[in-house]
């Protein structure tokens, strides 16, 4: 039977963002918006976040040949795309940019009419989905426009079977972002809501945190994907590089 699933999965959140400042400046001001000028997808890395994206190349690079990534999947947005290319260009890949694969099924969560609202912002403008989100909890709660959890791992789990379809027994990396590590770590292992809310509780996904699997074949029928490492920042603690684990400029409604 042919392998379904990659032999080795690395998920790993983008480097620190200007709109992770942004926020984490709004939060410190009381304000109830995150002053973003660009959209989303076009938020740059910050410097800090090209460090922590040059430390985690080492990482990689000092991995022997055979066992770093051949296949590279990058969420569309810049900062994610920023992160694998620096991850290349300090020897960590030994696949070319060109080669990168842009699944905008990796995307960041949506947060349609809460865009760039922080939590005091939401109470002022929008009480009455501050309320609903209270209600169904973040997993089921989906802002106007925007998506909820649910809605994130729907599209993850028709990224799941594409690289199962067309990258089984190969060692893939995945840069993405928080909400999608935490999904796809609720797909992979098998996780209810509360399983996935409590991990979610214990703390942000590291910016260059690490998440890896490996593929175990005496795992159920046809194999299973194997947890290793989960919000690994070692290599950014050895490299001297900063750690920060801002959420998303849209955190108050993750």
């Amino acid at each position: 039977m042919q392998q379904r699933w990659p032999q080795r999965l690395w998920v790993v959140r983008h480097g620190e963002s200007a709109g992770n400042v942004a926020r984490d400046a709004a939060y410190a001001a009381g304000l109830g918006r995150i002053d973003i000028t660009e959209r989303d997808v076009d938020v740059p890395l910050s410097r800090q976040g090209e460090q922590q994206s040059e430390a985690l190349a080492r990482w990689f690079a000092a991995l022997p040949p055979g066992e770093r990534p051949d296949v590279v999947l990058t969420s569309p947005y810049r900062r994610a795309r920023r992160t694998a290319e620096i991850i290349h260009a300090g020897g960590g890949l030994p696949v070319e940019p060109t080669e990168f694969v842009v699944d905008e099924r990796l995307r960041e969560k949506e947060f349609g009419i809460l865009d760039r609202l922080t939590a005091v912002g939401i109470a002022q403008e929008h009480p009455d989905q501050a309320e609903f989100r209270r209600l169904l909890g973040k997993f089921y709660f989906r802002p106007p426009a925007g998506e909820s959890w649910c809605d994130v791992i729907l599209r993850l789990r028709s990224a799941l079977d594409t690289i199962s379809l067309h990258h089984g027994g190969q060692r893939v990396l995945v840069v993405s972002h928080q909400v999608v590590v935490l999904c796809l770590r609720y797909l992979l292992e098998g996780m209810t809501e509360e399983q996935i809310l409590a991990i979610d509780r214990e703390g942000d996904v590291a910016n260059c945190g690490v998440t890896e699997y490996a593929f175990d074949p005496a795992q159920g029928h046809s194999g299973r994907m194997q947890l290793r490492r989960y919000n690994f920042v070692a290599p950014l603690e050895v490299a001297g590089a900063p750690l920060t684990a801002e959420p998303d400029a849209n955190a108050a409604v993750r």
